[in-house]
């Protein structure tokens, strides 16, 4: 039987920009199923130049339905990746399963996202959506540590008009949206290069170009004084707007920068979300984290929202986290917020403050407020009195040398200290080794 393959398939030409100078070599590359050729190719190849392994749906063949054979397929390249400490990218184009009224695509499914958790936090996992990725498989893709979507491209477990790459970006799912689909496995590579290949492998390290100093003191300055020009990568940017993650390079080595922004309102159960999971992928790789504290703290009016689980899940991320961690605080970190991003309980290796930082159990005001009411009585004008008694308030109890004579702090650094003090922890870090108590997992809320 004469089996012809189409080599100029978008599935074709997506693998060959994955992979280095478009070379790579398939896996099983004449199974069948159907009476023609699987809907997907699977592959490894050098990226960056390291080994990695990648499938990509072809919907040339049968549209990209998903059957018994093209789910053998990905899984062996799952179990080749465990074999070998390698990373996986699964390019996503298919308009859903071979639907023949057994439970065969179930069957289909079920392994493939089987073995793509068996590989969970082991080796890095990237899901490019180039096209449509519906029903089970947008829970495959999304078992992915991230995931990369076109502008054109659907995710969506059932059509309810909430698909769109937009969506994903809003509700956190994409972490970052591009152009097309070549854009897209370009950002794919970007993230490959900077995460180490497997769970037990140090974080890359390269030669690097420092930014130069910036004065301005918004989140944007601070990320580019600590950071190696050219470096960072933002990730789930439509997503947690009081919040900003990112991976990027200082002094040559991939960090993961978890930042507050107070531009922005209170942290929401969305920001907590992300900060979360974000910091949990930091940990599973090893990629030392990086958080930058400034932030009014958590929003209580978004209970229904599940501020509180989440806040909790963002503490218990923290907390149970063995990578690296450093804490800056550079401007307000009160209550909850100090706890679960700076304090004693997120167990930082070292924690920072700008001379300028104020550290509070409470807002200043409230503060104000429940200690020193009689302060305030008789004040012909409440408001202006209230931000005098605030400011003593900071003066006495909460400034950042506060903090360091009772060790809520283990330093005041200045603006201009700020990525040589964080480049030598990183140093001193870099030999980190933790024993925690044996268990299967914590079990904080999700």
């Amino acid at each position: 039987m004469q089996i012809d393959k189409n080599l100029d398939s978008a599935a074709h030409k997506r693998l060959s920009a994955l992979f280095d100078d478009g070379v790579y070599t398939e896996i099983n590359s004449l199974s069948m199923e159907k009476d023609s050729l699987t809907s997907v190719i699977t592959a490894y190849g050098y990226v960056n130049g390291g080994l990695v392994y990648a499938y990509s749906q072809d919907r040339t063949v049968n549209s990209g339905a998903v059957g018994t054979v093209h789910a053998q397929k990905i899984s062996k390249l799952y179990s080749l990746a465990a074999k070998t400490g390698r990373p996986v990218v699964g390019i996503h184009d298919s308009n859903g399963a071979f639907i023949d009224g057994t439970i065969d695509s179930l069957n289909a499914y079920g392994e493939m996202i089987g073995t793509a958790a068996s590989v969970s936090g082991v080796v890095p996992q990237i899901s490019v959506i180039a096209g449509v990725c519906a029903g089970s498989a947008a829970m495959l893709a999304c078992s992915a540590d991230f995931v990369v979507m076109t502008k054109e491209s659907e995710l969506f477990v059932a059509p309810n008009g909430k698909g769109s790459a937009e969506d994903a970006k809003k509700a956190g799912t994409a972490a970052i949206v591009c152009d097309n689909d070549i854009a897209a496995v370009e950002a794919a590579k970007e993230l490959l290069r900077l995460i180490p290949e497997n769970n037990l492998t140090s974080v890359p390290v390269y030669e690097y170009d420092e930014n130069t100093y910036s004065a301005g003191g918004s989140l944007s300055d601070i990320v580019s004084n600590i950071t190696d020009a050219d470096s960072v990568t933002e990730l789930y940017d439509g997503f947690g707007k009081a919040s900003y993650t990112a991976l990027a390079t200082v002094a040559g080595s991939t960090v993961g920068i978890a930042a507050t922004n107070k531009t922005e309102d209170k942290l929401t159960a969305g920001d907590s979300a992300k900060i979360a999971r974000f910091v949990r992928t930091c940990d599973a790789f090893g990629i030392p984290v990086i958080t930058v504290v400034d932030t009014e703290g958590f929003d209580g009016d978004e209970e229904e929202a599940g501020s509180v689980r989440n806040m909790t899940m963002l503490a218990g991320a923290y907390a149970e986290a063995t990578t690296a961690k450093i804490t800056l605080v550079t401007g307000n970190a009160y209550g909850p917020a100090f706890v679960a991003l700076a304090g004693k309980g997120a167990n930082a290796d070292f924690t920072f403050a700008w001379n300028s930082a104020v550290i509070s159990p409470l807002n200043p005001v409230t503060a104000v407020e429940f200690l020193w009411h009689e302060k305030l009585a008789g004040a012909v004008n409440v408001s202006q009195k209230r931000n005098e008694l605030a400011a003593e308030y900071i003066a006495e109890y909460a400034t950042a040398e506060k903090a360091a004579y009772r060790n809520g702090v283990d330093e005041i650094i200045s603006e201009e200290q700020t990525r040589s003090k964080i480049a030598e922890a990183l140093e001193v870090l870099s030999g980190k080794r933790i024993s925690t108590l044996p268990k299967k997992h914590n079990n904080f809320p999700l």
